[in-house]
């Protein structure tokens, strides 16, 4: 069997298991779903208002929606699931995106602590700038940064949430079976769009689980 279809440990239990030895580092790994909103909504504000009124403005922020939904898959697909050789890699992907394969539940890691994310959008927004320059980088930025919160909320939602909707259930499926059936397939969260175009998207039969 492929080891990517042998069935993982999956913990049931809500708890937020402990990763750290350390107070401190343990308490910058843990989030609330909200903390995402809180702190990039007045700087996607910030962009918007320092974007020109214009229809090239919409392209570019439309334009920056859709990078973010190839990064989302990008990092997800070789960042996340990235498994370095030894008990060192062992541990660094436990850390990076394997707790929260062993603990789907944990409501305290299910968005990107601001620990990572906000040097994360330091660099993105600092290498767009240099590719796209001002005022480009403004609405470009926005549409990326709305990509994320986007893909945040999603994720927590999907995890707890059970909205009927079918798109959804579609939604949703997709990451469940990620989770639960091929985790080396559906890296897509927010979007299964680059799934569909790299071929990682899964196929469906009558005795897939909606769930």
């Amino acid at each position: 069997m492929n080891k990517a279809h042998q069935r993982l440990f999956v913990s049931s239990s809500p708890e937020s298991v402990r990763m750290f030895e350390k107070d401190w580092m343990e308490s910058l790994s843990k989030v609330h779903f909200t903390v995402p909103l809180l702190l990039y909504l007045p700087v996607l504000g910030w962009l918007l208002w320092h974007s020109e009124a214009r229809w090239v403005s919409v392209g570019w922020f439309l334009g920056g929606i859709m990078a973010w939904t190839f990064t989302e898959y990008v990092l997800h697909r070789f960042v996340f699931h990235w498994m370095p050789p030894g008990k060192w890699g062992a541990r660094i992907h436990f850390i990076i995106h394997g707790v929260h394969h062993d603990y789907p539940n944990d409501r305290l890691r299910l968005v990107m602590p601001p620990v990572v994310s906000i040097p994360l959008a330091v660099l993105f927004f600092s290498l767009y700038r240099l590719l796209l320059g001002v005022p480009a980088v403004y609405p470009f930025f926005a549409g990326f940064l709305l990509g994320y919160l986007c893909y945040d909320m999603t994720h927590y939602a999907v995890h707890h949430l059970n909205w009927k909707h079918p798109l959804w259930q579609r939604i949703k499926q997709h990451h469940m079976l990620h989770h639960f059936q091929q985790p080396d397939k559906g890296f897509g969260v927010s979007s299964p769009l680059w799934d569909f175009v790299f071929k990682t998207t899964f196929v469906l039969t009558k005795k897939s689980p909606s769930k």
